[in-house]
């Protein structure tokens, strides 16, 4: 299979969707890949270390859609590369459509065969391409949220650990999956005064066997998201539901009731964010303000941290790559029930019923099925 590794052109995205050692890999395997050039530079991987992979370099992201069966991203196809599509063509990057009708129906009118990083799911429901980026943000969310409440930014001008004598900021994490987890290892390390909601009674049990003791953990309600925030001088929203669009768990008249200062990161903002008021920002204008609560909503936060999240994502997504290579798309998926779902379009249909419910559209919800109306 001919496979294309394009050039980040969503703004300040730094990661690349191969490693060299990833084109090492796929070039044992007989395939022929193509990188488009400097498409790795900012993730500290030069044209050269692709070549000397096995790659050939390709100047323009226009060649590398006319030539390969297979591109590969990070972030979401572009506005610009939408007329790039076609039919047949598959597509392996994170897409999240549940909060993009334009590209939804992008994909579909391409005739493309579009498969979503984010919804691949194991049967122990684990998300096994989503969870290294959701390692990385929720440990970065802490240190975010930690620098915006500094005064220099609108925050109320806490040190998240207090000092002795002095008591430390208050953390609320909204959700107890990977990112929430991994947020709460970070601010409870740093001495933060830690409260974790989630609506598993079971997730609550594993995360008291694994987070310090010094992390509160409370079963979720609304009525207790509202108690809270009032406390809160830092909140950091980690719900997902695979595929589909983020729950408003802070809505906005709850931000009246907030501290004024107090910072709120939205790690959901992918998908479409978890507090009413959030927007996606971007690293180079993270945040803005309202009712003097500072909103951090950057939507590809593992992009400042671009060298460490390409490895990440690299040891993730390159088995499933190199199955569909191997294999093509549809005798992949056969073989992997996994990798099945997260296929989202294939040539004009919508083949996840998340997405499908977002929009009210139609979904095929298997490879040959027949459509069902949502």
């Amino acid at each position: 299979m001919i496979i294309g590794i394009l050039k980040e052109i969503k703004a300040e995205e730094n990661r690349v969707a191969m490693t060299p050692s990833g084109v090492d890999t796929l070039a044992q395997h007989g395939h022929t890949v193509l990188v488009e050039h400097q498409a790795g530079r900012a993730s500290g991987f030069t044209d050269e270390a692709y070549q000397q992979a096995g790659a050939t370099l390709v100047p323009t992201p226009e060649e590398i859609f006319e030539r390969a069966e297979m591109v590969m991203h990070v972030k979401e196809i572009m506005p610009p590369e939408y007329k790039l599509l076609r039919a047949g063509q598959i597509v392996f990057t994170y897409l999240h459509l549940a909060a993009n009708e334009r590209l939804t129906h992008a994909l579909m009118d391409s005739g493309c065969v579009a498969i979503a990083y984010e919804t691949i799911q194991t049967a122990d429901r684990r998300l096994p391409l989503l969870q290294p980026m959701s390692e990385v943000a929720g440990r970065m969310s802490v240190q975010e949220g930690a620098k915006y409440l500094e005064m220099l930014y609108g925050g109320r001008g806490m040190l998240l650990g207090g000092v002795p004598g002095v008591e430390p900021a208050k953390v609320l994490i909204l959700g107890g999956g990977v990112v929430g987890m991994n947020a709460a290892k970070i601010a409870c390390g740093m001495g933060a005064d830690v409260t974790l909601l989630d609506m598993s009674l079971d997730r609550l049990r594993y995360l008291a066997d694994v987070l310090p003791a010094n992390c509160k953990l409370i079963m979720s309600s609304p009525l207790r998201i509202r108690e809270r925030v009032q406390e809160a001088d830092l909140v950091i929203g980690a719900v997902l539901l695979p595929g589909a669009k983020a729950p408003h768990l802070i809505t906005r008249d709850m931000l009246a009731t907030m501290k004024r200062g107090a910072v709120i990161v939205d790690v959901a903002i992918d998908q479409g964010g978890c507090f009413e008021t959030s927007k996606p920002t971007t690293h180079s204008d993270p945040v803005y303000i309202v009712d003097d609560v500072v909103h951090y909503c950057v939507a590809n936060m593992p992009g400042a941290v671009a060298r460490t999240s390409t490895l990440a994502l690299t040891n993730a997504t390159l088995p499933y790559a190199l199955k569909i290579a191997d294999h093509g798309w549809k005798q992949a998926m056969q073989q992997d029930a996994a990798l099945a779902k997260g296929l989202n379009v294939a040539q004009g249909h919508l083949t996840y019923q998340p997405v499908a419910d977002a929009f009210n559209l139609p979904c095929r919800a298997a490879l040959t099925g027949p459509e069902t109306e949502s």
